[in-house]
């Protein structure tokens, strides 16, 4: 298994962790396999499990969010699960807000913040495998 965070490579750095913070946070919930058991340090502190896995955060324009979310969904690659971050989520004040942004708007109106994959890692690098780190 493979994940990674594509995130659009024009947002301020502020955008950036919170695309990313939502999109770990969804692929956590979707994937709670990953994450590891509890770890007790020398002086006994318990430090709550985290991921067990690297999740690399990738690069891209909106064009190319665009393009590897519709061969997902065309599928061109076979069991990858998606996860985006829209506008319409970024400038929601709350969840029912954005069911009803989303519900009012066009998939072709919608821009990506970054989109959130897992898959076989050979599914997830035909993807991804040119892509570079956002650093």
């Amino acid at each position: 298994m493979k994940c990674v965070i594509l995130i659009n490579e024009e947002l301020p750095l502020g955008l950036i962790a919170n695309t990313s913070a939502v999109l770990a946070m969804s692929i956590g919930k979707k994937y709670d396999h990953l994450i590891g058991c509890d770890v007790e340090d020398q002086d006994g502190v318990i430090h709550p499990g985290i991921t067990q896995i690297p999740i690399p955060l990738l690069k891209g324009n909106d064009e190319l969010l665009k393009t590897i979310r519709t061969r997902i969904l065309n599928k061109e690659v076979n069991d990858v699960y998606m996860i985006d971050f829209c506008n319409m989520a970024q400038k929601s004040k709350n969840y029912d807000q954005y069911m009803i942004r989303m519900k009012a708007t066009p998939t072709e109106k919608l821009s990506y913040l970054g989109i959130g994959l897992c898959g076989p890692e050979k599914a997830v690098n035909k993807l991804t495998g040119s892509l570079p780190l956002l650093r």
